[in-house]
């Protein structure tokens, strides 16, 4: 057995007489990958999200339903006289897990941390000018305009406190691209429902409830939280009654952990879809045997690339129907969305090779396609399936797969050329695609537009998304940005993913749409 597998089933043993099977108060949770870091406002990425929510908590969220519910915000509304002001009433009575209160002055410190530079997540409040405390739990949120959908944007800024912050020199937001840490990537003050007890990192972290959080006490007590890359020990870890819950499961195992005595598996359509995206530029690319041009800076070629890609043989063969394919980068639940859009040409590998003919590349090129291999389902199946399309109209890839640890660096680094990645949409608004993977790449815009993408009229578009009032004049520019995005291929969509967790039979836990379940809602059977 490889040292990596006898470590986690260590780990497993550890935790089973720890915990001990019949003790229904713990859930042993296993997924494919960890939190990339437990700094708040580091990183917009949905595994490090989920485990966040458990620990800190955001002023509002999303049930299954997908509907915006309080949480830290009790009441939000715009200011009576003033359509620029957003105000926030907050919830009293709350303790962070060090015991101190928390009021307003936290709110405001968070919000400020999450617009900061360094933030991963300033994309979603750049139309805050300023944050402000009317009183203890009174929030203002003063916006450049009027902004109707600014409460969608924060679900997933999650509030820190002050104090806490401010002893322990976390003001700044880590940098993770960069490779630095702070006090704050290893260590939790929330005010949510589960305290950090322990943390290895990708091997076994440890949240015990908090007996003083101001929600209803959860079922599960404890929470043994297990990253188990590799697929057949995570099921395998289930069918030996070493963990309760496995969040991601592989394709090729839902029907027989389906059919299994003693579990049971939910399924259900997630807000997220998986893409291919090129970088732009006339600067010859990296990776390229092609040392004077950027190939997929022609459109000729991105149109080439489309026609190679078989969306349904992915689907039937690589997910094993377990996907929704579609030709454009947005799920069906964001606003946007068109089955118009949603429409996407049959595979043509012949007229694919006339188009890299036309564009002067008649006997194709190379270049280096970077995958995660444990963050979505079947993500490595997906690119290593792409590449062999692509080798059928003369383009040559190297596939170079990682966990998504590394993999993140690179896409936050811009040193990649061609690379596959998945995005959710938690406001459920095509805004918050096209700020982060289509606006040019500035201070606050353009984080993950990891292919330099640049069109200053669309930019000017996107920008007044963000405080137009006239909701059906918003749709039309959406409408209109989509119509650009979609001719230009800015990105190659393969399809919306589908999400299947498997458990034992006497736990429900529902699918969430954002893949973000929470223990807290987690019903044992009686």
């Amino acid at each position: 057995m490889h040292t990596s597998l006898t470590r986690i089933a260590a780990v497993l043993i550890a935790s089973t007489m720890l915990a001990g099977v019949a003790q229904a108060e713990t859930v042993r949770w296993a997924r494919s990958s960890d939190s990339l870091t437990l700094d708040p406002h580091s990183q917009n990425q949905g595994v490090t999200h989920t485990f966040a929510h458990h620990i800190y908590e955001t002023l509002m969220w999303r049930d299954t339903e997908g509907n915006l519910i309080p949480r830290l915000a009790t009441e939000w509304y715009v200011k009576e006289g003033d359509p620029t002001v957003w105000v926030f009433k907050l919830r009293e009575g709350v303790k962070f897990h060090d015991g101190a209160d928390f009021t307003a002055e936290d709110v405001v410190f968070s919000l400020d941390r999450a617009r900061s530079e360094g933030s991963n997540l300033k994309q979603l409040h750049a139309e805050v000018a300023e944050v402000r405390a009317v009183d203890d739990y009174t929030v203002e949120v003063q916006m450049v305009g009027p902004s109707p959908l600014y409460p969608n944007n924060v679900t997933n800024t999650f509030i820190m406190d002050k104090t806490w912050s401010e002893a322990n020199n976390v003001e700044d937001v880590q940098d993770f691209a960069a490779g630095e840490s702070n006090y704050a990537v290893l260590n939790t003050n929330g005010t949510g429902p589960y305290e950090l007890t322990s943390r290895e990192v990708d091997v076994k972290s440890v949240l015990t409830v908090f007996d003083e959080w101001w929600g209803e006490a959860p079922e599960v007590t404890e929470i043994v939280y297990l990253p188990i890359a590799d697929n057949a020990t995570r099921v395998a870890a289930l069918l030996s009654g070493d963990v309760d819950i496995v969040q991601d499961v592989p394709v090729q195992d839902i029907e027989r952990l389906k059919n299994s005595d003693g579990f049971k598996v939910e399924t259900g359509p997630e807000n997220r879809v998986i893409y291919f995206g090129y970088r732009f530029g006339e600067e010859p690319l990296k990776s390229s045997n092609v040392t004077d041009s950027n190939p997929f800076n022609d459109p000729l070629v991105r149109e080439a690339m489309e026609l190679a890609l078989d969306r349904d043989a992915i689907q039937q063969v690589v997910m094993r129907g377990n996907s929704i394919p579609t030709g454009v980068a947005t799920p069906p639940f964001v606003n946007g969305w068109t089955e118009e859009l949603d429409q996407y040409p049959a595979p043509d590998v012949e007229r694919a090779k006339e188009l890299l003919a036309e564009a002067g590349y008649p006997d194709g090129f190379s270049v280096t396609l970077d995958t995660p291999n444990n963050r979505y389902v079947n993500d490595e199946a997906i690119s290593t399936a792409f590449v062999g399309m692509l080798g059928q109209i003369g383009i040559d890839v190297t596939l170079a797969s990682r966990p998504i640890a590394e993999h993140s660096p690179i896409i936050l680094g811009d040193e990649t050329d061609f690379y596959l990645l998945g995005w959710g949409v938690p406001t459920f608004d095509s805004a918050y695609i096209f700020n982060d993977l289509v606006h040019t790449k500035t201070d606050t815009h353009g984080t993950y537009n990891v292919g330099g993408y640049s069109n200053p009229e669309l930019d000017e578009k996107i920008i007044s998304l963000g405080t137009e009032t006239d909701l059906e004049a918003r749709d039309a520019t959406i409408a209109e940005i989509w119509e650009v995005v979609k001719a230009d291929r800015v990105l190659l969509p393969v399809h919306n993913q589908t999400l299947a967790y498997a458990m034992r039979e006497d736990i429900t836990l529902p699918v969430h749409p954002e893949n973000q379940p929470n223990m807290t809602t987690v019903v044992f059977a009686e």
